[in-house]
Parts: structure tokens; C-alpha cells; sequence
């Protein structure tokens, strides 16, 4: 006789795994979510935009890709949500939104339920540094697409800015300062890459090598920065114009997003150090300049542009809230590209 859990689902590991995440996403709440006792849906209180004039909704959508991998390897899996959250949430600041809430899809061979709740708990944790609700999400088994320890996730956000105060492009002017917001390490990106370098290399992830200090493992996994709360309150306190989150294409690429056609970002590489896990990908992977520019976010994990007389001011702020920051570059006449002096 054929039935679900001789197909390889366990009903019953997906309630337990329900039941021990409850008191995780508890903490990542906002006064606006509603509860539904079906738990079909999350719910949130729109009347909150009512002190906007002209509020604008946006969203975001992301996973954290393979370096679920690298979490699955070394068997850590309480900061991968983290991940999560900094991909999606930190898109949406970009705009000048504020994170309001998310949703998660967990995809997995088999459920652990102690594992898919330290997955989750990860994602409340990135909800609440975010200052986000998580109302929601997904997990779901599929035995024989995925093996029994294989699992990946992925998750949307929505969030809320006023429209006179959407930051882009249109708001950058010739003069402007770029300042770099120091990232935790490689953040989300890039990891196809540093899987190549692994196995190429021989490099076990329980290496410790003397420039890290500890395992390449902790090292790697080392969650994504989240800017979201800093983000907002820079652009409070001063003249910011334009945010660039440096994901998937590097510095350079991302930046340019955030440009006008008719201006440039000059940046000085000269002006920070990367982190020396970004000079040991290089060097075991003999990986070019130029790839690394593009592959990786080489310590920089976000990038504001503002107006020059803020510029002090901005990197008091920031460095008042633990970002290290620093003046990466100007702005000038141009054909939209950042680009390196």
C-alpha cells in the first residue's frame, strides 16, 4: 500500500518543525501584524500607511544560493536565514523603503525539524535587525528531487517609503560624494566561485588559516551585514541620494544602477583594505583583478551616495552605529559608470 510518508513526506516532522519555530519568528513582530488562526495567511495593518501622503509599496524577491552549500558542508544552519533577510530586505532600503515584512520558502529532501528551525531562526533574527516582521512562510519536502541533508531557501519582502522621498539616480548631481559601508565578509554572493577555489585548492572548510583566525568554514558562513536600520536613519539625519547594495556583480556593477547617463562614480581602491579572506580567494584561485571586481563585494556591502556637505556627517553617523565607513569615491561628469581612477 502506497502512502505519503512511504513517498518519502513526514506529515508529522512538518507540524514538529512548525511547533519549534513559533517562539523564534515570535521576535521578529511589528505592532502592525494581525494574527490569522488558520496560518494560511500573514496579516498586516495597512491603516499604518495612513501618515504617508503618496506611500509607495516595494518588494524584493532573493535566496542566498549556493552557499546554502557551504552551510550544509560545514553543518551550521542557525545564521543562513540571516543570509536570507540581508539579500531581500537590504534591497528594498536602496529606494529609500522601509522593510515592513517577509515571507520565507524553505525547499528540503527531508525535514529535520530541529533543522528547519534553526533555518527560520535565522530569518527571524535577520527580521528583527532589519526592523521587519516575518508573517509568514513555507516549508516544503520533495524526496527524490533533493537529498535527505539538501535544502534551499528563498524569500520576498515588502516595504513602504513616501514617494517625495524615493532616493535614485535622478536625485545624484555632479559633486556628490560615494561612501563605503564595510561588509561582514562575502556576504551572499559569489560562492559558485569560492566552491571552485575550495575544491581546486584542497581546502578543507575546518582549515584554519593563519590571516583568519579560525576555521574557513566560520569564516564563510559568516552571516550577511544587514543596513536596513542604518540606511533609514542615515537618510533622516542627512542629504543621502542614492543607495547601491553591492551584491551579485560587484562594486562597480551595482553602483552604476544607482547612476544618472550623465555622471560617473570615480572610486579610489586605494582608500580601504579588504578583508583578507577576499586576498586568499585570489591567491589560492589565482582569480584575476578583474573578476574579483566582479564576482565579489571586497568588503564593501553597501554604498551611499550623498551630498557633499553631509559627507562628515554621514560617516559620523554610521561609524556611531558599528558600520565602518569611509569616502569611496565622487561623482562626476560622465557616461552613468563607476569605474576606478
Amino acid at each position: 500500500m502506497s502512502t505519503y510518508e512511504a513517498a518519502g513526506v513526514d506529515i508529522e516532522a512538518g507540524e514538529l518543525a512548525v511547533t519549534l519555530m513559533k517562539d523564534k519568528v515570535a521576535r521578529a513582530r511589528r505592532p502592525e501584524v494581525v494574527d490569522d488562526a488558520s496560518g494560511f495567511a500573514g496579516l498586516f495593518d495597512v491603516s499604518a500607511l495612513l501618515r504617508y501622503q503618496r506611500p509607495l509599496l516595494a518588494s524584493s524577491t532573493d535566496g542566498v544560493g549556493t552557499k546554502v552549500m557551504i552551510a550544509q558542508q560545514y553543518g551550521k544552519h542557525d545564521t543562513i536565514g540571516i543570509d536570507l533577510v540581508g539579500m531581500v530586505l537590504d534591497d528594498l532600503v536602496v529606494v529609500g523603503a522601509e522593510p515592513l515584512f517577509m515571507t520565507d520558502y524553505i525547499a528540503c529532501g527531508k525535514v529535520v525539524p530541529e533543522l528547519v528551525a534553526e533555518i527560520v531562526g535565522g530569518v527571524a533574527e535577520g527580521c528583527r535587525l532589519a526592523g521587519a516582521a516575518l508573517v509568514g512562510g513555507e516549508t516544503a519536502e520533495h524526496p527524490g528531487a533533493m537529498g535527505p541533508n539538501e535544502y534551499d531557501l528563498a524569500g520576498a519582502g515588502t516595504g513602504v517609503v513616501e514617494a517625495s522621498a524615493l532616493l535614485g539616480p535622478e536625485r545624484v548631481v555632479e559633486g556628490d560624494v560615494v561612501l563605503g559601508m564595510a561588509s561582514s565578509g562575502v556576504h551572499s554572493n559569489g560562492y559558485s566561485l569560492v566552491r571552485h577555489v575550495l575544491r581546486e585548492a584542497a581546502l578543507s572548510l575546518d582549515t584554519v588559516l593563519p590571516e583568519l583566525g579560525r576555521p574557513l568554514g566560520e569564516e564563510l558562513l559568516e552571516p550577511t551585514r544587514i543596513y536596513s536600520l542604518d540606511c533609514l536613519e542615515l537618510a533622516r539625519v542627512v542629504d543621502v541620494h542614492a543607495y547601491a547594495h553591492i551584491t551579485g556583480g560587484g562594486i562597480e556593477n551595482n553602483l552604476s544602477r544607482s547612476l544618472p547617463a550623465g555622471l560617473d562614480a570615480v572610486l579610489n581602491r586605494s582608500s580601504w583594505t579588504p578583508p583578507p579572506i577576499f586576498g586568499l580567494l585570489a591567491s589560492y584561485g589565482q582569480i584575476a583583478q578583474r573578476d574579483m571586481d566582479r564576482t565579489f563585494n571586497l568588503g564593501i556591502g553597501m554604498a551611499a551616495v550623498v551630498s557633499a556637505d553631509s559627507a562628515d556627517e554621514a560617516i559620523r553617523v554610521l561609524r556611531g552605529r558599528g558600520v565602518d565607513t569611509w569616502v569611496l569615491g565622487e561623482i562626476v561628469p560622465g557616461t552613468g559608470q563607476a569605474h576606478y581612477r
